[in-house]
């Protein structure tokens, strides 16, 4: 008789085979149960404690599950897929995750059955081949240009949302803030970069009809010295560097010995005779505002105020290359490698004002601007945190029109036309994969059915009649009117989100085997052993004393 082999510490556990499976499958429906009652326009806010104390009340999916601190791989994998779809699509966080559940919900009965989890995948991938091609059949394009469209589009994606009551308003903010920072990239290629050119400052105070886009940057600085330089510059010419304006230190500590007292004098001169070198060589080009991401020394600003220029010191360097976008600058690394045509000349306006308590420089009504501020007003801070995600969200939305402004049905329609077809060619597929074919298909109805759960509607009698309209292929785009649960058209953007669903599911259904046993590193000073412990009168002598 042999002796059992240890191979995994005792800590470890695992777990493998169908067993893994159904824990898998287990969790992700947990997520997907957390918001699924976030989808649609009737839906419901969740409130959740964040780590640090905080309270964020939001009905974004991806913003949910950020907050969530969970212990299930398979769970953990989950939100990865909603922050995938939150920064590639911006919108569709929810029916994501609800979608992957649904998927491997349909294929816990073949696992039951024991077909090989392969086999499911198969199925899944052509039945996700065809889902897509049925989208792209479907799709319709659109007129960018046409503002009315891209509003309503905006307003289909923000609606669901709490700002939904602002509606018109956030969706404008996106539209014209992402119409900004679009640049061509030829060959009818458009390159929208949303993250790093649009920045949104949330100032508490006012109302939230005041937020607006600005055509240019606003930043969170005054000027070095208030009372000596000019808060208010019309047409200004700015200089962005991002090198210090004070005279340079050694790296590491530097000794010098002086033996001659005057040799003293001159050093302090030389370094004023230095600084006053890199101020000669920036008025040169006669600016009006300087900026610089580094220090900038009391004499340095002295000089400046001289000659009239206002100055700004230790910028953010992102913020810095907004201006740059925006005012058509460049920025210098040394003020002695300074040209013309580094000067920014694009600003119309240059001014420091006082919003609340705090003074905001603003450099505002650029030509040609290709970077933008969006400043948002709103009574708390909750509320503002939620309007950004909302605005992030619409951003997000607005630019993938401006790439590719193709759309499809929403309001379950288009899973619907999917579930649809895909039951049709469900009965062509040869062979073992015609179930699970047929259960994903099954599963694209997830959608429809939670928003018409969450409008309150019967939920039976408003899905038989959608299938029969949607069995045989046409109808489109006929789906559920998110806010009142009657059956009506409905167009949005799906695509990525079927295929981040569907992909995923695979992944999950393709795990047979879970070792956990990572010990979790205890933050120090919350010492908390498993078991109480009691001391002998053995062990009270020889404790091991940790050095901490």
């Amino acid at each position: 008789m042999q002796s059992q082999v240890l191979v995994l510490k005792d800590s470890l556990k695992r777990e493998s085979g169908s067993k893994v499976h159904h824990a898998n499958i287990q969790a992700s429906k947990a997520v997907a149960d957390i918001i699924r009652t976030t989808l649609g326009p009737r839906s419901m806010l969740k409130m959740l404690l964040d780590a640090s104390g905080g309270i964020v009340v939001t009905n974004d999916g991806n913003a949910i599950l950020r907050e969530l601190d969970l212990a299930h791989p398979a769970a953990k994998s989950m939100i990865e897929l909603s922050r995938t779809q939150d920064e590639e699509v911006g919108d569709g966080t929810t029916s994501v995750i609800i979608l992957a559940g649904e998927m491997l919900h349909v294929a816990e009965a073949f696992i039951d059955q024991h077909f090989h989890p392969t086999v499911i995948c198969r199925a899944y991938n052509k039945a996700l081949e065809d889902a897509i091609a049925v989208l792209d059949k479907i799709a319709m394009t659109i007129d960018v240009t046409d503002r009315e469209t891209m509003l309503g589009l905006i307003k289909s994606c923000i609606g669901t949302k709490f700002t939904s009551q602002f509606g018109d308003l956030i969706a404008d903010l996106a539209l014209d803030a992402t119409k900004i920072v679009g640049v061509d990239l030829g060959q009818g290629l458009r390159e929208v970069d949303i993250k790093k050119y649009i920045k949104v400052e949330k100032v508490p105070g006012g109302q939230l009809e005041d937020s607006v886009v600005l055509k240019g940057v606003m930043i969170n600085k005054d000027v070095i010295a208030p009372g000596k330089m000019r808060r208010k510059i019309v047409n200004p010419r700015i200089m962005l560097l991002d090198c210090p304006l004070e005279y340079k230190k050694g790296e590491n500590q530097t000794n010098a010995e002086l033996l001659k007292e005057e040799d003293w004098g001159l050093l302090l001169k030389l370094e004023e005779e230095y600084i006053e070198g890199l101020c000669v060589q920036i008025l040169k080009f006669k600016p009006d505002v300087v900026i610089t991401e580094k220090g900038l020394s009391d004499l340095a600003c002295h000089y400046l105020s001289k000659a009239g220029v206002t100055a700004i010191r230790r910028l953010r360097k992102t913020d810095n290359n907004r201006i740059a976008k925006a005012c058509g600058a460049v920025i210098v690394n040394r003020p002695d490698e300074l040209q013309e045509s580094d000067i920014g000349t694009g600003a119309g306006l240059f001014e420091v004002k006082k919003i609340g308590d705090e003074f905001f420089t603003f450099i505002i009504d650029c030509k040609d601007p290709k970077a933008c501020t969006v400043l948002l007003r709103g009574p708390s801070k909750d509320m503002l945190n939620e309007v950004e995600r909302n605005l992030q969200d619409a951003m997000a939305v607005a630019r993938n029109i401006l790439k590719n402004p193709k759309l499809v049905p929403g309001g379950g329609a288009s899973e619907l036309t999917v579930s649809a077809t895909l039951k049709q060619k469900s009965s062509s597929i040869e062979g073992i994969e015609k179930w699970p074919y047929e259960a994903a298909a099954i599963a694209f109805e997830a959608i429809p059915r939670t928003l018409a759960q969450n409008c309150g509607v019967n939920v039976i009698r408003t899905m038989t009649a959608l299938q029969g309209k949607h069995a045989n292929g046409e109808n489109a785009w006929i789906g559920i009117d998110g806010n009142t649960g009657a059956i009506t058209d409905v167009k949005e953007k799906k695509a990525q989100t079927f295929k981040t669903a569907i992909e995923s599911a695979c992944l999950l259904l393709r795990i047979d085997d879970i070792v956990s046993g990572i010990k979790k590193k205890q933050p120090a000073g919350s010492k908390a052993p498993s078991k109480p412990q009691v001391e002998t009168e053995g062990d009270a002598d020889n404790e091991q004393i940790i050095p901490e």
